[in-house]
């Protein structure tokens, strides 16, 4: 095993967990803090690849790309609140997963409808289509890029829950809603408010994805369910365990497909190594959620209350 191979899976996994703190940033705040089981976000984050991939396909410019998708999923998310999910706080959390399932469903089929079973495919922006020199390693731009703007969502979320009044009124709002409601503030229009900011920086995840996977029905759902480990790892509401689960999930995810056959071989058959690795790798961060369920159930950076 190099040192260059390490390196660049070390990279890979750190751009694949902040491509999951994305996901996992506006999935925390509708299920940590509003407690809305909210299994649609997958939908969201496809629906924001499918709007940057005819954005770019119209206009050339992934910048507009980007806009686009952000600004069709913050719309999206908009609607479903205030059609949807609206009707649903006060319900059991089952109630909650029978909702957003359908829309799952209803999303994949409107996909199919309208764009097809095609896959469709995104360039890597022109500006970013070369390669970073790091120590001697070539890196492409885009994935540092990625990294980047993973890092920004994550300052930028944390100021926002924690320096501004409005993170303030979310944070009182999770706790006593009716105590929030009494001293005059209109709780409803704050988890509109708040449901479209997840839903917005789930498409904006679906655009910056678009470039390095294929856009296509369906995309969703698989991140959504590592996306759902991130939270229970980090801690139910708390956006910055969101960010350290996320970049542990990365790593363990991607060193264990890039190494586990690796090791296994040195231990059992070439043929039976290259079976059970990417077995075993695959199930590596579910077993990584199973140990911290039975050590710290709370989460490894559980949210401050009180």
């Amino acid at each position: 095993m190099s040192m260059t191979l390490l390196f660049a899976q070390l990279l890979n996994g750190l751009q694949y967990g902040v491509l999951l703190f994305l996901l996992a940033a506006g999935l925390t705040l509708v299920f940590g803090i509003m407690s809305f089981v909210n299994l649609a976000h997958g939908s969201l984050y496809m629906m924001g690849a499918y709007a940057a991939a005819i954005a770019y396909a119209a206009t050339g410019s992934f910048a507009l790309a980007l806009l686009a998708a952000a600004a069709a999923a913050l719309v999206l998310g908009l609607a479903l609140e205030v059609v949807v999910v609206s009707r649903l706080y006060r319900r059991d959390h089952l109630d909650h997963v029978l909702a957003t399932f359908g829309l799952v469903l209803f999303f994949n089929e409107l996909v199919r409808i309208v764009w097809g079973p095609q896959p469709y495919f995104v360039q890597v922006p022109e500006a970013l289509s070369g390669t970073v020199n790091l120590l001697g390693f070539n890196y492409p731009s885009y994935r540092f890029a990625i990294i980047g703007a993973g890092l920004l969502v994550a300052v930028g979320s944390y100021l926002l829950i924690h320096k501004t009044r409005i993170g303030m009124l979310i944070r009182a709002g999770a706790q006593n809603p009716q105590m929030v409601a009494a001293l005059g503030v209109n709780i409803r229009l704050l988890n509109a408010m708040l449901f479209a900011v997840g839903a917005m920086l789930a498409g904006l995840a679906g655009a910056i994805a678009a470039p390095i996977l294929s856009v296509q029905s369906g995309m969703g759902e698989p991140v959504l369910i590592t996306t759902l480990v991130v939270i229970v790892i980090g801690g139910i509401g708390s956006v910055s365990g969101a960010f350290y689960a996320a970049l542990i999930v990365g790593l363990v995810d991607t060193l264990g497909r890039a190494f586990l056959p690796m090791l296994l071989r040195q231990m059992a058959e070439r043929s039976v190594a290259d079976a059970a690795g990417p077995a075993l790798a695959s199930m590596s961060v579910y077993l990584l959620m199973a140990v911290v369920l039975a050590c710290r159930p709370q989460g490894l950076f559980p949210a401050k209350r009180g």
